[in-house]
């Protein structure tokens, strides 16, 4: 179906201060090889692929999503989602408007319904005089902290804990300036000749968090020296590589604590803390409650 130019959401310039992102919808989400009916939203997407593969038609143009990436899905704009992994894809994904304009109380009142279309209440993309506007580039490849600050949103949506709303609009605010600058700086990015062994050895990192993965040995991989490995892996990661090695065995450790019975103990040894209280005093710095604590929590709901 064409879509008439008056039918795109006007752009609004407004300077950052202005900018008050609301959450409306933000989750982690399974679905089994298929297609989806075609459909507009009345705020924007952001559909980060975590495993397998997807296919996004929009502007009469498939767009191939593979894991670690993610498609921007503009307000009014008529797309259809495809998995075309087999047997299925995991996906994060959190619909949100730029200045908390639209009021969101169901799932359904995202979706355009083309048989009373509210041409007043598609939200507006927000752009600065510093970055191009998000929907100016379809497919991000986002930084590791970018996707954890999105898994982050996705716990405060569920948990919604008190004042979790301020929570996702700073955590929103961060990912957006984050997706900025990967757009900025994607280009430069994906020439440089030793991305593809770094993004390799961050893969292998992510399914072996417990190896010994010191800046030594992760520079040893590359052939280069530490040095210089730490400001690749920050340029293509956003972090170095500690932090980087530290964030994935903390996001395991999450994991396994929401989904599984293992104890304490044998979560820290499987992620590569075998002292259980080094593990732990690491667990609650970077969660702000204990590991117990966590795993309590989570369960609530």
């Amino acid at each position: 179906m064409a879509v008439e130019a008056s039918e795109y959401p006007l752009q609004r310039l407004a300077p950052v201060q202005q900018w008050s992102p609301s959450i409306h919808y933000a989750q982690l989400q399974r679905m089994g090889t298929g297609a989806l009916p075609q459909r507009r939203l009345y705020d924007f997407e952001l559909l980060y692929v975590s495993q397998g593969e997807a296919v996004t038609t929009m502007y009469g143009k498939r767009h191939v999503i593979e894991a670690g990436q993610l498609i921007f899905l503009p307000s009014g704009v008529y797309h259809q989602n495809e998995v075309t992994s087999i047997p299925e894809a995991h996906f994060l994904g959190i619909h949100f408007d730029f200045f908390g304009e639209l009021e969101i109380q169901t799932e359904a009142d995202m979706i355009v319904n083309e048989a009373a279309v509210a041409a007043d209440k598609f939200a507006r993309e927000a752009i600065s005089a510093v970055f191009p506007p998000l929907s100016s580039r379809t497919i991000y490849t986002p930084p590791l902290s970018c996707v954890q600050l999105m898994e982050r949103v996705v716990e405060e949506f569920t948990l919604r804990p008190a004042g979790y709303e301020l929570v996702c609009k700073g955590l929103m605010l961060d990912i957006l300036v984050q997706l900025f600058r990967t757009h900025s700086s994607q280009a430069l990015s994906e020439t440089s000749p030793h991305d593809g062994k770094l993004m390799d050895l961050m893969a292998r990192i992510e399914k072996a968090p417990a190896e010994d993965w010191s800046n030594k040995r992760i520079a040893a991989h590359l052939m280069l020296s530490p040095d210089h490995t730490a400001k690749l892996f920050k340029r293509l990661a956003g972090m170095p590589p500690s932090e980087f090695v530290q964030s994935v065995r903390h996001r395991e450790a999450r994991r396994l604590l929401r989904e599984t019975d293992l104890s304490i103990e044998a979560i820290g040894d499987r992620i590569g803390y075998p002292d259980i209280h080094y593990f732990s005093r690491i667990f609650r710095k970077l969660e702000g409650i204990t590991a117990t604590d966590y795993r309590k929590l989570s369960r609530i709901l």
